[in-house]
């Protein structure tokens, strides 16, 4: 008899609890269960960051990880964009604008080798330009031979295919692109708008859309050789819209126009459809990126137009998607309170205004429950913290109470005590690093002064860039991050103990922002850029900033603290009545785990 060693070639191994990691495939004996067990792959899609400009009818080409989607429209008001986003497998960030603003064109390549082409412009107007993309710059390609709109292209930048679309007329053209100019490629064996397009320009597959009446909605498809369509397999039903990514022997199909607008999926194996799982979120007209396994879907629209991005995987392992979820709440509801923490579930909340009064009250938060302290000295709102304290070092500097402040408070996990005196009168003030390690950076009266903590004495340091107030921070005083800031900007700044320099800007502009975690690897979440408060999360690696998750309360002047996997966000000022909350949500980042299954046995 045959062994599973020799077919698989690995004995099965015997477990008194599931491995964190195994082989697609590989069987073991889970001794505490008495069961049999394997890691099986399964497809399924999941949340990912959303858009930070929402729009459908996007040009999108690339990869799962490293994705793009450029132009665009949403209504109302009627806008066409022109500018771009990059997705780095996390969360989007800002590119350079296309030269044309416009919509409902096709595309091709990768995020560092793209194409987009044809479309319409702001009136509606078919587009026959151009453009190609190098991972920073577009420019201008070749004309194609035929204006048009609302069709699918694929292939690569120097080897693009387009076909169908709406003209002056419904067209079934299709066009090969060499890199320089457009030609004429075999007929497309539908006329209509609104197909689908994937794979190579030598081994394509196209079909669904729409053609007028009597045609309705297509369900045909069809393969292309480089020269010539095929008719193959039809789809389940016809559709519009949608979106589409991989090869022609393993396609994707997702989303689109049924009608109604659809969240179905669908796969394609070189002969045959078959249905796979559905998207969180049914639309038409989005942007997509990536392969039959790893696909991105991003934008487009329903009964509004959406920022959402979902990730489908095909895998052995269960993707659970980062996301912001309720904790449990404070005891007082409050705004423009200090905040500090090392972890999500050590985090400090202190101060703050409840809308009738100015208060001292302070809370620790251990993951579930936030559990009152002892109280500060001297009761005030819009002091600064130093943002990477644990619960047992807090330190709360400057603020608000009748006037600006200079005193500083050291919080031991029960007492608070007087610090050495502040470098100035100011509230609003951003504040980063320890207890025995602090920066105090700007404030109002408005100014660019920084000052130093060693955990007696403030000292002055380097100016910061900009005069501002409440500007988001975190990290240490040797590797510090500070962004944002009033008068409203985007811009941010590292700190290494003695020099601020330049880095990626925030891709939206705020102030009140609160933020976890350090240097490399930050969470700025929340914030206002007037009047209105915001739901914005993004995520700074270091280098540049990119969406993330958004929180499910829009807010301003919160207390934040943890880690950019671990953070939490508690209180602040909201959009409701009354303004200050006791709201609290939780920051969990995106975790990976084995799709494991128990094996039947008889």
């Amino acid at each position: 008899m045959t062994t599973y060693k020799e077919i698989f070639g690995k004995y099965v191994k015997n477990y008194s609890s599931d491995p964190s990691s195994d082989a697609e495939g590989q069987v073991w004996y889970n001794s505490t269960s008495g069961t049999f067990k394997s890691v099986v792959a399964s497809a399924a899609w999941s949340s990912g960051s959303p858009l930070i400009t929402a729009r459908g009818g996007l040009f999108g080409f690339g990869t799962q990880t490293a994705g793009l989607g450029s132009s665009g429209y949403s209504d109302p008001p009627a806008t066409i964009y022109a500018n771009t986003e990059e997705y780095n497998g996390s969360g989007w960030s800002s590119g350079n604008n296309m030269s044309n603003a416009r919509f409902n064109g096709g595309s091709a390549g990768t995020q560092t080798t793209g194409l987009a082409f044809g479309g319409a412009n702001p009136g509606a107007t078919p587009l026959a330009n151009t453009e190609e993309y190098d991972g920073s710059v577009w420019t201008a390609g070749g004309n194609m031979g035929t204006a048009r709109r609302n069709f699918a292209g694929c292939g690569t930048q120097t080897s693009a295919l387009a076909a169908q679309g709406y003209s002056t007329v419904h067209t079934n053209l299709t066009e090969e692109y060499d890199g320089a100019a457009w030609t004429a490629g075999g007929t497309f064996p539908t006329t209509g708008e609104g197909n689908f397009l994937l794979g190579i320009q030598t081994a394509a597959l196209g079909g669904a859309g729409y053609t007028p009446p009597p045609g309705g909605f297509l369900t045909s498809s069809a393969e292309y050789d480089g020269s010539a369509w095929t008719a193959t397999a039809n789809l389940p039903t016809g559709r519009n819209q949608g979106e589409s990514q991989g090869i022609q022997t393993a396609g994707l199909i997702f989303g689109g126009n049924v009608p109604p607008i659809t969240n179905t999926t669908l796969t394609y194996d070189g002969s045959t459809y078959a249905s796979s799982v559905t998207m969180g979120t049914g639309r038409s007209n989005l942007g997509g990126a990536g392969s039959q396994t790893a696909s991105l879907a991003f934008g487009g629209g329903n009964t509004v137009y959406v920022s959402n991005t979902e990730e489908y995987n095909v895998a052995s392992t269960i993707i659970t998607a980062a996301a912001w979820a309720s904790g449990g709440n404070m005891n007082t509801a409050r705004a423009l309170l200090g905040g500090s923490g090392v972890s999500g579930n050590d985090v400090l909340a202190f101060g703050g205004d409840t809308g009738p009064a100015r208060v001292g009250n302070t809370e620790e938060y251990n993951g579930s429950t936030w559990t009152n302290g002892g109280t500060m000295g001297t009761a005030r709102s819009a002091l600064g913290p130093a943002s990477q304290g644990p619960t047992t070092a807090g330190l709360g500097f400057g603020g608000y109470s009748g006037g600006a402040l200079n005193a500083t408070e050291e919080y031991d996990g029960s007492t608070w005590t007087a610090g050495g005196t502040y470098g100035a009168s100011k509230y609003s003030v951003g504040g980063l690093g320890t207890q025995t390690a602090a920066v105090g950076i700007g404030g109002q009266p408005l100014a660019n002064s920084v000052f130093l903590y060693n955990g007696s004495t403030w000292t002055a340091g380097t100016a910061y860039p900009a005069s501002k107030s409440s500007v988001g921070a975190c990290g240490t005083q040797t590797a510090g991050i500070a962004a944002g800031g009033n008068p409203v900007v985007a811009s941010a700044f590292k700190y290494d103990g003695s020099t601020w320099t330049a880095t990626g800007s925030l891709n939206t502009a705020r102030y009140r922002i609160s933020a976890a975690g350090i240097q490399t690897a930050a969470l700025f979440f929340g914030g206002t850029a007037g009047p209105t408060n915001l739901s914005v999360s993004e995520s700074y690696d270091g280098t540049s900033f990119s969406t993330a998750p958004s929180l499910a309360t829009a807010r301003s002047g919160g207390a934040g603290g943890g880690t950019q996997s671990s953070a939490v966000l508690g209180g602040g000022d909201s959009n409701s009545s009354p303004s200050a909350s006791n709201a609290t949500e939780e920051f969990t980042g995106e975790t990976v785990s084995n799709n494991v299954k128990t094996i039947t046995t008889s």
